[in-house]
């Protein structure tokens, strides 16, 4: 009977006060650093055992290791929901409910919302720490606008469907991040390391491009309703895609020319 009631009193806790729609924004946060800090120690912990190659790098490179590892957790777990509630969720459908799309929010959308601001901030927290190794000016700016726009979005509950359109271009990481790790461990000249070249180069176009077009395009068709929000949030919503558009662009001129790199290499 006691354990039934202690049981019971933490299944009260949980449900009242941790996924309290008050408090989700804050226990959400909390839950996303913490993984990232969990994914990190078990990624030095797995590696020391099972890569050979994982003790010989410079200290530097094992922590990018670690980074990117903690990168790609965020990216397989962001792409998976942000997919779901833009193509699949009813959430954001224009024929299910009367109101607002641009005003639409769950539990289940602020927490996922939560778990990336998390991410964002112990990512950005690790490129200011070992700045410039993990990355210079451009990604501290792009960190800075993502805490910024996903913040708002779940503690207001403001432009969510559009969060989670621009959230769908984490699809990427993961295979940048391969490449890293396939150029690290010397895999350069490597059928892998071209297919993932491909692979990136297909999946930028989509995520990172076709998909903005449609993200600007959707806007368009809803402008009455993204005129409604605030001053801050129409600039969110409109200010931040564009100017991550235009570094989706530069990158993207970036990989073509990697490309060219590695094929002209193997001829």
């Amino acid at each position: 009977m006691e354990i039934k009631s202690y049981q019971d009193q933490a299944e009260l806790f949980v449900k009242e006060y941790l996924l309290s729609d008050s408090v989700i924004p804050y226990t959400s946060v909390i839950c996303g650093i913490c993984a990232c800090m969990m994914v990190y120690d078990i990624t030095q912990l797995f590696c020391n055992v099972y890569f050979k190659s994982y003790p010989s790098l410079s200290k530097i490179k094992q922590i990018e290791w670690s980074n990117r590892s903690i990168s790609t957790f965020h990216a397989i777990f962001i792409a998976i929901m942000s997919l779901y509630f833009v193509f699949w969720s009813d959430l954001y459908s224009d024929h299910q409910y009367a109101d607002l799309v641009a005003f639409r929010s769950s539990a289940l959308s602020t927490f996922t919302l939560g778990v990336s601001v998390g991410y964002f901030l112990v990512d950005l927290g690790m490129i200011i720490w070992f700045y410039p190794f993990l990355g210079g000016m451009e990604y501290v700016v792009h960190h800075l606008l993502a805490v910024a726009a996903v913040a708002y979005s779940m503690l207001t509950g403001e432009g969510q469907l559009y969060t989670f359109m621009v959230l769908i271009s984490e699809t990427t990481t993961p295979g940048i991040n391969l490449r890293w790790y396939l150029d690290t461990a010397g895999m350069k000249r490597s059928r892998a390391y071209l297919i993932n070249g491909v692979v990136i180069f297909v999946a930028w176009l989509v995520a990172r491009i076709i998909l903005f077009v449609y993200l600007f395009y959707h806007v368009y068709l809803h402008y009455n309703q993204v005129k409604q929000l605030n001053t801050y949030g129409r600039l969110l919503i409109v200010i931040v895609p564009l100017v991550l558009s235009v570094m989706n662009l530069m990158w993207f001129g970036k990989i073509i020319k990697g490309m060219r790199k590695t094929l002209a290499k193997r001829k």
